[in-house]
Formats: structure tokens, sequence, C-alpha cells
């Protein structure tokens, strides 16, 4: 399973359950909660790899002021949406 920015997306909730903060669930953190669990319920499902002539790989890649990102996806012969296989 792959969630976009799930490292963003949770901080809120990670930095209340370290040792030197006080536990405090505030507004922040119930946005984030309900966040993730909306995401989760949409995450993308990483598929097997395929091999053959008839399958084609991708590779998406983009740079950000804040980072880069990358997706692998293949898609055989016939299929309307390609699989992907690692972000």
């Amino acid at each position: 399973m792959h969630i976009p920015e799930y490292s963003q997306i949770v901080s809120p909730l990670y930095l209340v359950t370290l040792k030197k903060n006080d536990f405090h669930w505030g507004p922040e953190q119930q946005q984030a909660f309900a966040q993730i669990k909306q995401e989760i319920a949409h995450a993308v499902v990483i598929g097997p790899v395929r091999t053959g002539p008839d399958v084609k790989n991708v590779l998406y890649s983009a740079a950000r002021k804040h980072g880069l990102s990358w997706s692998l996806w293949q898609k055989a012969l016939g299929e309307t949406r390609g699989q992907p296989l690692g972000f």
C-alpha cells in the first residue's frame, strides 16, 4: 500500500507521542487523524512485477521546491490503467 506524503500527513500525530512532548490532542491532530483514515481507505495497492513483450514500464519523476518524487508503473497490452510498482 502507498500513501503519498504519508510522513507529512501524520507528523502532528507523531509529534504528540514523543517522550519530550506533553500529549495534547488538538484540532491539528484531529485533522491529521481524519486525513490519514481517508488516505488509508483510498490507498494505492502496489502490484507484482510482470515481464513480457506486451508489458510497458513507465517511470515518472518530479522535482519540487521541497523534494523529489518518482513512481514506477507497469501497463500490459489491453489494460486501460497501469499498475503501480513503486513510489
